[in-house]
């Protein structure tokens, strides 16, 4: 009884070992392949200037509860080094606001919302200047939403 316990233990270990092994291997197969695309765009035709902002991606997204229509945003203006700044734009029914960060190498300075994430990613990436977020829906309850570094 004792073996059988020990052989299925050692069993669900190995296939969870497995498993995970396998994860993380997709993960960095994507991760891979979004260098690969990075790169590319980098080389271009080699003559553009690396310093110039050239990728523009925008995340909208419903940021507050009692608004719809996805007119909160983040717009990541990042140059072929992949330093810009993230400017965000958090719209509710009697105010707006407006907060700016830096991103050096393809980073946010300080802590960046999933929303501003996103941007930056799509930045990169060259996906297009327009991104519509999918994980950033209103959780029940929330009044408002501001950025960590806030007051």
């Amino acid at each position: 009884m004792l073996v059988t316990a020990w052989f299925v233990m050692g069993a669900v270990a190995g296939v969870s070992g497995v498993v995970i092994g396998y994860l993380t291997l997709r993960q960095a197969r994507a991760t891979l392949d979004e260098c690969r695309v990075m790169l590319a765009r980098q080389a271009g035709d080699g003559v553009s200037d690396l310093k110039a902002i050239r990728d523009v991606a925008v995340c909208r997204y419903d940021a507050l509860a009692e608004m719809s229509g996805r007119l909160s945003f983040s717009v990541a203006m990042i140059n072929g080094l992949g330093d810009g700044i993230v400017l965000t734009s958090i719209n509710g029914m009697t105010e707006t606001r407006t907060y700016v960060r830096p991103v050096v190498g393809g980073r946010g300075r300080q802590p960046l919302s999933p929303e501003e994430e996103t941007a930056v990613r799509g930045a990169r990436l060259g996906l297009g200047p327009l991104i519509e977020s999918t994980a950033a829906m209103p959780r029940k309850g929330r009044a408002t939403r501001q950025p960590a570094d806030t007051l």
